[in-house]
C-alpha cells in the first residue's frame, strides 16, 4: 500500500506551477510522479532529479519511468518528511535535462510474419500499410525510460496519425525484436512473451545483453530511428 504525501509548493515558486506527487511504497520505497500533462520539458526534470538523487545517501537506486522516479533506499529514512520536502525544493530548483544521449538506428523489416498488425492499424488510421511505415520510419524518437523489462525503452514521439491503442487481449507469443505501437508510443519487445502492443515489423537488434559493460542498448535520453530493411506486404 502507498501512502500519499502532500507538500505546499516551495515559498519561491510562483502559484502556477505545481509540486511533484511523492508516495511512499512500504518502508523502503518512494514515487515521485511529475505534475501536470506529459512532455519532454517535464520528462527531462524527471531525469534531471533522478541524477541528483541517485547520488544521495541512503539511495540504493533511483529508477526513471515515464513521468516519474521511484527511490530505493538502504534503509527506512529516518524522517520522511524532511526527504520530501528536500525533494520537492529540488524539483523546483532543477533545470530539465536535454535528450542529448547518443543516436541509435535500427533496421527494421516492415510487415510480413512478425508484423501481424500492420493491416489492422492501417485500417484503423485510413491509410495504406505503405503509409504507415512511411510515417513510422520518418520519425524520431526520444526515450523516455527503460522499464517493463530489461532493456525495453518507451519511446517517444510517434506521428498522431498512427496512434493505435493497445489491445484488449494480448498477443501469446510476440517474439523478442517486434516493432510496435502502443497507443502514442513506439518500442522494440525484448522477450518473447505475452504483448498488448501491436506489432508492425521486426528487427534484428539486442537490447539488453547482460555481459555487456552497458547492458541496455537503450538509456533515457537517448534518440531512435527506424530505418526501412525490407518490407514485406
Amino acid at each position: 500500500m502507498s501512502l500519499s504525501i502532500n507538500h505546499p509548493a516551495a515559498p519561491f515558486v510562483g502559484a502556477i506551477e505545481k509540486s511533484p506527487k511523492i508516495s511512499l511504497i512500504g518502508t523502503l520505497a518512494m514515487l515521485i510522479e511529475a505534475p501536470g500533462d506529459f512532455d519532454l520539458v517535464q520528462q527531462g526534470r524527471v531525469w534531471a532529479l533522478a541524477d541528483v538523487l541517485s547520488s544521495w545517501p541512503n539511495v540504493e537506486e533511483a529508477v526513471i519511468g515515464v513521468t516519474n522516479v521511484m527511490l530505493v533506499f538502504e534503509q527506512p529514512p529516518d524522517d520522511i518528511g524532511v526527504v520530501s520536502a528536500s525533494i520537492v525544493e529540488l524539483w523546483h530548483r532543477l533545470p530539465s535535462r536535454k535528450a542529448d544521449g547518443k543516436m541509435i538506428e535500427i533496421p527494421v523489416v516492415y510487415g510480413g510474419e512478425h508484423g501481424f498488425d500492420l493491416p489492422a492499424v492501417a485500417t484503423r488510421v485510413g491509410l495504406s500499410e505503405r503509409d504507415v511505415i512511411r510515417i513510422h520510419s520518418d520519425g524520431e524518437y526520444t526515450v523516455c525510460a527503460v522499464a517493463s523489462s530489461p532493456g525495453f525503452g518507451y519511446l517517444h514521439g510517434l506521428d498522431p496519425r498512427i496512434y493505435m491503442p493497445r489491445k484488449s487481449v494480448p498477443s501469446l507469443n510476440m517474439i523478442a525484436g517486434s516493432v510496435t505501437i502502443g497507443g502514442m508510443q513506439t518500442g522494440v519487445a525484448v522477450l518473447t512473451s505475452p504483448n498488448g502492443w501491436n506489432a508492425i515489423g521486426w528487427a534484428s537488434v539486442t537490447s539488453f545483453d547482460p555481459q555487456r559493460a552497458q547492458p541496455s542498448l537503450m538509456l533515457p535520453g537517448d534518440r531512435v530511428r527506424f530505418r526501412i530493411d525490407r518490407i514485406e506486404l
